[in-house]
């Protein structure tokens, strides 16, 4: 049985570190190499960096960026924004990036998810789907920074076509959710975590270690979450934390 994972999840505009709400209105949070230092303090299971101005503006990854933030991370990282080939990947992992993230080329260019897993392993790719529920509750797979709904399939189905591609995790984002710390919202996810083939991360929504727990009873593999490891009190002062194992007792 895998252990369960707790993950930080930092989103990268314009060589900062921001945090939206629902994918807007991204807010200022820090600089990314101090902010990975500060994790690595802390004994972090692993990190995950998306340049989200890299999606939405098509541009090329900063691979200057990367090597600096890979040189002072002592934990497992993963990374995803504008990944559009097999060499962007090889060379990530060269800088020691250890997992790729890709949702464009999923839709996309599905052949690049096989190309890289047939080199680097199935391990190496994480493929991202994400999910919104609207405002009559209807709950679709969605692509963010497109600000799409997919209609035309469904989200079990979506998993089932990143594990044929050789994708070696899945992690699925809850865009109503994101940046809210309203809690875990297991009603949008699908039934089949406890037996799909894949881990599976969920992330949105987290607010405390008992929806860490909600998340992961229902077969998560992995939690990630932004605002729950860089905002504390009422008013969402930037503080950068992460619990102790011995106090989070996950199952």
């Amino acid at each position: 049985m895998l252990k369960p994972r707790l993950i930080p999840c930092l989103l990268l505009d314009d060589q900062r570190l921001v945090k939206t709400n629902r994918f807007e209105n991204p807010k200022y949070v820090g600089d990314p190499i101090n902010t990975v230092r500060i994790f690595n303090e802390k004994e972090v299971d692993e990190i995950m960096i998306i340049d989200i101005g890299a999606t939405k503006k098509g541009e090329d990854i900063n691979f200057e960026l990367i090597e600096s933030i890979s040189s002072e991370c002592f934990m497992p990282l993963a990374y995803g924004g504008g990944i559009k080939s097999e060499e962007d990947a090889f060379r990530l992992f060269e800088l020691g990036v250890e997992k790729v993230v890709l949702q464009n080329a999923f839709y996309n260019n599905p052949n690049l998810i096989t190309k890289i897993t047939s080199r680097f392993g199935q391990q190496s790719v994480v493929v991202s789907i994400d999910i919104r529920k609207n405002w009559r509750s209807k709950v679709r797979p969605y692509i963010a920074h497109k600000k799409k709904t997919i209609k035309n399939e469904t989200i079990e189905q979506l998993m089932q076509k990143a594990a044929e591609l050789g994708a070696g995790e899945i992690i699925l984002q809850l865009v109503h959710r994101d940046g809210t710390k309203l809690g875990a919202d297991l009603s949008s996810l699908p039934s089949c975590l406890k037996t799909f083939e894949l881990p599976i991360i969920v992330a949105g929504g987290t607010s405390s270690l008992e929806d860490v727990k909600q998340y992961l009873s229902i077969g998560a593999n992995a939690v990630a979450a932004g605002a729950f490891f860089v905002f504390q009190g009422p008013y969402n002062a930037v503080l950068i934390n992460y619990p102790k194992y011995d106090g989070l007792e996950l199952i």
